[in-house]
C-alpha cells in the first residue's frame, strides 16, 4: 500500500541475496526515518546448501517474529517454502550495549504443484514422515557443524558468496546459472588503485595493506607503512566496536567511516572531517578485508568545503551522478522557495489591495448609494427613479449666521464636525439615507433609494435623535447646546445621479421643496411636520401636537403639527444605544432602584428593546411608589447621576421613577 512491495521484490534474485541486502535497505530507510533501530542480518552457507542466518538486534524478544516473515517472503516472492528454527540464542557486548545474537537454521523446498489425483492417505503419511526425519538429521548436523563455526564466514572461495543455493529435498536448483572465474586475476596493482581510488584493504589485526590513489590524497597518514585503520578512522555506522570479528558479523551493513580530525595535517584541521560510505567484503585467500567506498558527499558545497572535485571520484561511481542531481534539486527547491516567497509576497499584496479596495468602496458607498456605485463601477449609465412616497428631513442651526459671526472658522468646523458625526450615526441606527450637507444643513431621506413602508417613522426616530444628539454639541460662543430646526415632509420624488466629477445622488421635486420649508418654518429644537408628514405617522405610537394654520413661502396657508416622542421607545433606544442594569449609587440623595434587564420588541421601523411608558419599580425594588421630590432637587439629582434616573412630571409634581435615563439638565427642564 505504501510502495515498499517493488522496493522489496527487486532486493535480491533468491532468498540469500533478499536478505543479504536487507541492511542495505535499512540503511537507505534510515534516511528519512532518523529514529529507527534497525536489526541486521547475516547469511552463513555451507557447501552442502544449507544455510545460517544470524540475526542481531538492540530490542530483545522480537527474534520470534522473523520466521514468520522470512518464511512468507519465501512463499510469496520465490515460491518456497522455507522452514526456520533457533539453534543458538545469546547476548553479545557492542559499542551501543548488548545486542541479542540469534542464529536461526532455514530450509527450503520449492513448492510442490497441486496435484490433480488425491493420494492415498497412506502413502502422504509416509512422505510426510520421511521429510520430518530428514529435516531433523539435517537440524542436529547443522547444529553440530556451528559450534565448531569461526567469526568469519568460512567459505572455499570468495566468489562462493554469489554461488545458487542448493534446495534439500529432491535436490533440485532454484537457480541454475553457474558463473565462470578466470584462472588469474587480468589487471595491474597500479591500474586496480586507479580504477577504485577510494578502496582500503586491511588485515584481521587492521594494518593497512593497500588503499586507493585518492584516498591517499586526502588521507596522508596512510602511505605509512604498517599503519592501523581505527588509527586515522572511526565507525560511524554501524555502532559497533572496531574489530574485525565485528567487522564480519554485521558485514552486510553498509559502513561508515570518518577520519580522526587529530591524524590530520594541521592545515587541514579546519576543514569538516571526510565521511567514506561502502562495503565489507571478505577475502578467504588472502584472510583479509576490502572496504570498496565513496566519498559521502551530497552536494556540490560539500564537495568545495572538502577542497575536492568532480575528477577525484571514479566515473562510474554513482556518487558523481547523486551530487550533479542533488546539486539540481537544491536549485529546484531553492526555485521553488523563491516561488513560495513570491506567492506569499502577492498574498500579502492581495491582502493589503483587499483593504484598500474595501476602504475606496467604504467611501464611495458613503457619497452614493451601494446599487447606484456598483452600477457606476461597471460603467453603467444609472437612470433616474422616480419614487411615489419617501420622506424628506431637513435641519439647520439656530442663529448659525450670528455665530459664525463670533468664532473662528476651525471653531465652525470642529462645531459641525460633531454634530455631523452623531447624525452619520444615527442615518445607520435608523437605516435612513444621507443625500447631503450644505453649510449648516442636513438633508436625509427615508424610502429612497430602497423603498420601504416604514419610511415615514424612521425618519421620524431619526429626527428625534438628532434633537438629543444636538444638546451635546456646544455653541462655541455661549458655551450652552446649540439648538436645530427640523422639518419633514412625505411626498413623491424624482431621484437620480448627476455629473461627472464628484457625482451626487440628488432628489428632485416639489416634496425637497416643501421639506425645506418646513425647516425654515419651524421652530427652535422643535421637529416640523408638514399635512402628508403627520398622516403618515398618525397612531404609530408618536406624540403629535397640532402647531396650527401658518404662512408658507410658496405654499400658502398649511396646518402643520409638532413631533414630541415616540411612546413606545426611550431615549436609548432612539439613540441606539444598548439598555443594561446600572449600578447602585448609594450616595445619591435619594434611593435609586434598578430593575432588570427588558425584553425586546420591534420599535417603529427597526427592532429596539421595549419600555413601556410608565414604569413601576421592578422585581425586587425596596418600594412600589414614585417618590416626590422638588423640581430643584430634580434637577441636582439628574446631573449626579444622568443615567441612573429619569424625571417625569404629573400635573405640578416631579417624581423620581426607576429605569429610565436622563441625557442632560435640559431634559429634566423639558
Amino acid at each position: 500500500m505504501s510502495g515498499y512491495d517493488r522496493m522489496l521484490r527487486t532486493l535480491g534474485g533468491n532468498l540469500t541475496e533478499f536478505i543479504e541486502n536487507l541492511d542495505a535497505l535499512h540503511s537507505y530507510l534510515a534516511l528519512s526515518y532518523q529514529e529507527m533501530n534497525a536489526p541486521s542480518f547475516r547469511v552463513e552457507r555451507a557447501a552442502d546448501g544449507k544455510m545460517l542466518l544470524h540475526y542481531y538486534s538492540d530490542r530483545s524478544g522480537l527474534c520470534h517474529i522473523v520466521p514468520g516473515i522470512i518464511e512468507a517472503v519465501g512463499k510469496d516472492f520465490f515460491n518456497l517454502d522455507v522452514t526456520m528454527d533457533i539453534l543458538d540464542m545469546n547476548k553479545e557486548v557492542e559499542r551501543t550495549g548488548k545486542k541479542e545474537h540469534v542464529v536461526f537454521l532455514i530450509v527450503q523446498k520449492a513448492r510442490r504443484k497441486m496435484r490433480k489425483a488425491k493420494p492415498s492417505r497412506l502413502q502422504d503419511s509416509q512422505d510426510n514422515q520421511s521429510d520430518q526425519e530428514a529435516l531433523k538429521a539435517a537440524f542436529l548436523r547443522m547444529k553440530e557443524k556451528y559450534l565448531s563455526v569461526s567469526a568469519c564466514p568460512v567459505k572455499k572461495s570468495h566468489w562462493d558468496v554469489v554461488r545458487s543455493i542448493v534446495m534439500f529435498g529432491k535436490g533440485h536448483l532454484v537457480n541454475t546459472f553457474e558463473p565462470i572465474y578466470p584462472e588469474r586475476l587480468w589487471i595491474e596493482e597500479k591500474t586496480f588503485c586507479n580504477a577504485f581510488p577510494f578502496h582500503i584493504v586491511f588485515d584481521e589485526s587492521l594494518r593497512i595493506k593497500q588503499a586507493g590513489v585518492t584516498i591517499q590524497k586526502y588521507v596522508p597518514g596512510l602511505q605509512t607503512q604498517k599503519i592501523r585503520l581505527d588509527e586515522y578512522f572511526s565507525i560511524i555506522h554501524p555502532q559497533v566496536t572496531f574489530d574485525i570479528f565485528s567487522i564480519c558479523k554485521f558485514i552486510n551493513s553498509q559502513f561508515v567511516l570518518k577520519t580522526r580530525r587529530e591524524m590530520l595535517p594541521e592545515a587541514w584541521k579546519s576543514q569538516p572531517t571526510l565521511k567514506l560510505r561502502g562495503q565489507m567484503i571478505w577475502m578467504e585467500s588472502t584472510r583479509c578485508m576490502m572496504y570498496l567506498c565513496s566519498p559521502k558527499l551530497r552536494s556540490l558545497q560539500e564537495l568545495e568545503e572538502h577542497k575536492m572535485y568532480l575528477s577525484d571520484i571514479a566515473p562510474h561511481d554513482t556518487t558523481r551522478d547523486l551530487i550533479l542531481l542533488n546539486q539540481q534539486r537544491l536549485a529546484e527547491i531553492e526555485l521553488s522557495n523563491q516561488l513560495e516567497r513570491k506567492k506569499e509576497e502577492l498574498r500579502v499584496l492581495s491582502q493589503h489591495l483587499a483593504i484598500e479596495k474595501k476602504k475606496t468602496e467604504t467611501l464611495l458607498y458613503a457619497m452614493l448609494p451601494e446599487h447606484v456605485a456598483n452600477q457606476l463601477k461597471e460603467g453603467k449609465k444609472v437612470a433616474a427613479g422616480e419614487f411615489k412616497t419617501c420622506t424628506i428631513l431637513f435641519s439647520d442651526v439656530v442663529t448659525f449666521t450670528n455665530i459664525c459671526a463670533a468664532c473662528e472658522p476651525i471653531q465652525i468646523v470642529n462645531m459641525l464636525n460633531s454634530m455631523y458625526s452623531k447624525f452619520d450615526r444615527l442615518t445607520s441606527v435608523h437605516e435612513v439615507y444621507k443625500v447631503e450637507t450644505i453649510g449648516d444643513a442636513y438633508m436625509v431621506v427615508g424610502g429612497v433609494p430602497v423603498p420601504i413602508g416604514s419610511h415615514a417613522q424612521r425618519v421620524a426616530n431619526f429626527a428625534l435623535g438628532m434633537r438629543i444628539s444636538a444638546k451635546e454639541v456646544m455653541n462655541p460662543v455661549t458655551g450652552e447646546p446649540i439648538q436645530i430646526r427640523v422639518g419633514i415632509h412625505t411626498g413623491p420624488v424624482l431621484a437620480g445621479v448627476v455629473g461627472d466629477k464628484m457625482p451626487r445622488y440628488c432628489l428632485f421635486g416639489d416634496t425637497v421643496n416643501t421639506a425645506s420649508r418646513m425647516e425654515s418654518h419651524g421652530l427652535p429644537d422643535k421637529v416640523h411636520l408638514s399635512p402628508t408628514a403627520y398622516r403618515a405617522l398618525e397612531n404609530q405610537g408618536f406624540e403629535i401636537i397640532e402647531r396650527g394654520e401658518i404662512e408658507v413661502k410658496g405654499k400658502g396657508k398649511m396646518t402643520t403639527y409638532f413631533l414630541i416622542q415616540n411612546l413606545n421607545a426611550t431615549k436609548d433606544e432612539i439613540m441606539g444605544r444598548p439598555t443594561t442594569p446600572l449600578d447602585h449609587k448609594g450616595k445619591q440623595k435619594r434611593e435609586v432602584f434598578m430593575g432588570t434587564s427588558l425584553p425586546t420588541t420591534r420599535l417603529q421601523g427597526s427592532v429596539q428593546p421595549f419600555c413601556p411608558e410608565h414604569t413601576s419599580l421592578a422585581s425586587g425594588a425596596l418600594d412600589t411608589s414614585p417618590t416626590d421630590i422638588s423640581k430643584a432637587e430634580a434637577r441636582d439629582l439628574g446631573k449626579e447621576d444622568r443615567k441612573a434616573v429619569v424625571i417625569m412630571r404629573y400635573a405640578d409634581s416631579w417624581q423620581l421613577l426607576p429605569d429610565r435615563n436622563v441625557a442632560d439638565e435640559t431634559d429634566i427642564n423639558n
